[in-house]
């Protein structure tokens, strides 16, 4: 059992293909459960953001597992198989493991560096946990993820300038209609997208309009960024004054239709929500940025040498992790020899006793003792140095030889195997492809 992750982001996906496959939580609680359902799927976790809709599975066999997690996603979506076969990639094994350590990193956001995506792994990961389909392979994956996404924050220059896709949407701005200070600006939603927004805007010292359905929130986002709330049905009202608006609902539907900005003085709509809340027509009315605006300016403004330096990092998080999966590989039969050399320890001094029977107790413990202190010894070197060749990518199997050599019982092996490892924890080969 090996890790396949199938993704759809916006390397290789259009917009619209990205708003089909848009999930809000029940989306991916019903998706991770359908895909659980199936024999050749034991955990699941889905990730889906404005950016990318990604389903990591721990499968039976690559291509069965492949087929189900196609399908299940096709039911989900609007999108066909077909269609789901040419957008996406996927990645296997070590490749799916670099693949996770970048996306938490920030290094796979449209916005390279971006701090959100860390958020929404946690979130991901939570939202499964909690729908009971993660196991011990996902979550020490995804565990050790968010780690690396969090050095790659702290110790980075790409992880610390705190770039967002608000921000950039704000430097787009900016460039087509000079500064906002001193404008009207209408940010639709309360939600995190919309506070980062509001606080971003505000900022530039722009006056902030909080819309949204529940007055409550709008109230308390509004006092965060000294703006003023108004309810949803106030929308047009507010747009009527305004000079921007910024919209990240993501809700089924058009929000914004052209007619609501036609009348309006808007200078610039900003929206950002997948699904898309803004329909595309508005375009010709006012200056319009949005997810495809922001891919296709590439606005990341993150230098070569920023981006290795993070680069760098990862792939030393991601070749420890894969080397600590190789040792653990061994630990079977390093539990399974240990065992056999108790047993013949525990058998040698049973016949001991039967031997020589005026052998005080405490005589019989320090044979005991010294007997297991023996055995520790020989068997510690080797042991040691087992795990740390399993460490080593290609290197030879020497547990097998191990294995060998001590006569081990194959059954005991894979017996501990069972009670002690998470099978599929150690990733084997790389298949990846679009």
């Amino acid at each position: 059992m090996s890790i396949l992750v199938v993704s759809a982001s916006h390397h290789g996906a259009s917009v619209e293909s990205l708003n089909a496959l848009a999930l809000d939580t029940a989306g991916v609680v019903k998706l991770v459960h359908a895909l659980t359902g199936d024999e050749q799927v034991s955990e699941a976790v889905v990730l889906s953001t404005c950016n990318r809709t990604e389903v990591y599975v721990q499968a039976e066999r690559f291509h069965a597992g492949l087929e189900t997690v196609v399908t299940e996603l096709a039911a989900v979506s609007a999108l066909g198989e077909a269609e789901l076969r040419q957008i996406c990639q996927v990645y296997y094994d070590e490749a799916a493991v670099a693949h996770l350590f970048a996306v938490a990193s920030g290094l796979e956001s449209m916005v390279v560096g971006e701090s959100q995506i860390l958020g929404q792994v946690r979130h991901a990961l939570t939202t499964c946990q909690q729908a009971g389909t993660v196991g011990s392979a996902l979550n020490s994956l995804f565990q050790q993820a968010l780690r690396v996404g969090k050095r790659v924050q702290h110790e980075t220059s790409v992880g610390s300038a705190g770039r967002s896709l608000v921000s950039a949407a704000v430097d787009v701005l900016e460039q087509r209609l000079g500064t906002l200070a001193g404008q009207t600006v209408v940010v639709l939603g309360a939600g995190s997208i919309a506070s980062l927004a509001a606080h971003t805007v505000a900022g530039t010292g722009a006056e902030v309009v909080v819309v949204n359905r529940t007055l409550a929130k709008a109230q308390r986002l509004a006092e965060q960024v000294e703006g003023r709330a108004l309810p949803l049905t106030d929308l047009d009202r507010a747009l009527a004054e305004a000079d921007v608006l910024v919209t990240c609902v993501g809700a089924p539907g058009t929000v914004v239709g052209v007619e609501q900005v036609r009348t309006t003085p808007l200078r610039a709509v900003v929206d950002l929500a997948v699904p898309a809340d803004v329909d595309p027509a508005v375009g010709e009315l006012v200056s319009l940025v949005d997810l495809t605006t922001l891919r296709d300016e590439q606005v990341d403004t993150a230098s070569a040498d920023e981006v290795q330096a993070a680069a760098d990092l990862v792939a030393g998080e991601v070749s420890d992790f894969l080397g600590a999966r190789r040792a653990a590989t061994v630990t079977p039969t390093v539990v399974a020899l240990r065992t056999m050399a108790a047993e013949v320890v525990a058998a040698e001094m049973t016949r001991l006793r039967g031997k020589a029977p005026d052998l005080a107790a405490e005589q019989l413990h320090e044979v005991e003792r010294t007997v297991r202190r023996v055995v520790d010894k020989i068997l510690h070197q080797p042991t040691v140095r087992l795990q740390a060749h399993a460490a080593t990518e290609g290197a030879t199997d020497y547990a097998d030889a191990l294995r060998e050599l001590f006569a081990l019982d194959p059954e005991r092996v894979e017996a501990v195997s069972r009670s002690r490892l998470s099978v599929g924890d150690v990733p084997r080969n790389v298949v990846t492809g679009g």
